[in-house]
């Protein structure tokens, strides 16, 4: 494949252990259980871009190696494909299967964003766990544990991968500019590294991506750091600042208008922005707090299919409210 086809995330995904980033307790722990002759069922939990994705396939292929890679393990993005009638037919039967070339070789089934699986298809899950632990391990990774079932959590190690800083994050986007050979303006360079990781919001996959896409729409050449904001859903700089000062100005007539205009809104970016700069406005530390709460219900309504540009107006409209 063209070198310029290929993801940059699968092209600098780590090989090993060593080269995960800042998962300095999850993975030395990983590794005395891939060591030992009995690994367990396994949890990795944690943000996403953390690396869960990645070490999953260097267990996977820690254990079971190249040669038999592709016979022994089956990878599922489980909010895609893991619904009850996949759980019976083929997982069931990918554990069922008899090995042929070594009885001693296990299987690993990765099951990437488990917290997505409904309940009752978990509990069917469950008890293909409970039957299979001798020769087949379960690697599930997920955002959020809670949502999985107690059954399953009581019969796997759990691991727990940790917010990258914004330290590593740039640093490894550094080594991938550096390997790519390309050339960010000097004078911009900071900002430029600051946006990547503000659009990313700590996601090291995500912050990845969004370089790879500002190298193939040439807006690194002569670098716009407000193209790149807008082509990821954000509001440009000049934007936000004209928001903000209708919002000081409580012209809440303006502000209407303004997000009445906006093409191709993101609305939880932003939210994001509108949660981030709120330290350039004045509240009472009461009210803060409502807002702080108001600003959760707002990104749930809108996750349950509520109109965005209402539910962004009425936020912008609470924040008015709640100034001093």
């Amino acid at each position: 494949m063209h070198s310029e086809l290929i993801p940059w995330v699968e092209k600098y995904r780590p090989n090993s252990f060593n080269d995960i980033v800042s998962q300095n307790v999850a993975i030395n722990n990983l590794k005395g259980f891939v060591e030992s002759p009995s690994m367990p069922h396994m949890i990795l939990t944690g943000p996403a871009g953390t690396g869960k994705t990645s070490t999953a396939l260097i267990i996977a292929k820690a254990i079971i190696g190249n040669e038999l890679y592709h016979r022994n393990v089956l990878e599922l993005n489980a909010s895609d494909t893991v619904r009850m009638d996949y759980v019976r037919n083929v997982i069931k039967e990918f554990v069922a299967q008899k090995m042929i070339l070594n009885k001693k070789v296990l299987k690993v089934i990765i099951l990437d964003e488990a917290d997505n699986i409904p309940t009752q298809v978990q509990q069917a899950l469950r008890r293909i766990i409970e039957k299979s632990s001798e020769d087949v391990k379960f690697i599930l990774l997920c955002n959020y544990i809670n949502r999985i079932i107690d059954p399953i959590i009581s019969r796997c190690a759990v691991f727990r991968f940790v917010k990258l800083s914004k330290e590593k994050i740039i640093e490894r986007l550094k080594f991938i500019v550096k390997n790519e050979n390309l050339h960010i303006p000097k004078d911009t360079e900071e900002k430029f590294y600051d946006t990547l990781f503000f659009i990313s919001g700590g996601d090291l996959r995500k912050a990845i991506n969004t370089l790879q896409m500002a190298v193939a729409l040439e807006i690194i050449e002569n670098l716009n750091i407000d193209e790149l904001l807008r082509i990821t859903g954000f509001l440009d700089e000049k934007t936000l600042n004209i928001l903000k000062k209708m919002i000081i100005n409580r012209d809440f007539k303006s502000i209407r208008e303004l997000i009445g205009n906006l093409e191709k809104i993101d609305s939880r970016n932003l939210i994001r922005q509108l949660f981030e700069n709120l330290n350039e406005l004045k509240f009472r530390k009461e009210n803060y707090n409502q807002l702080i709460s108001y600003f959760g219900e707002i990104d749930y309504r809108i996750s349950q299919g509520a109109d965005e540009k209402f539910q962004i107006i009425a936020l912008v409209a609470n924040i008015i409210e709640k100034l001093t």
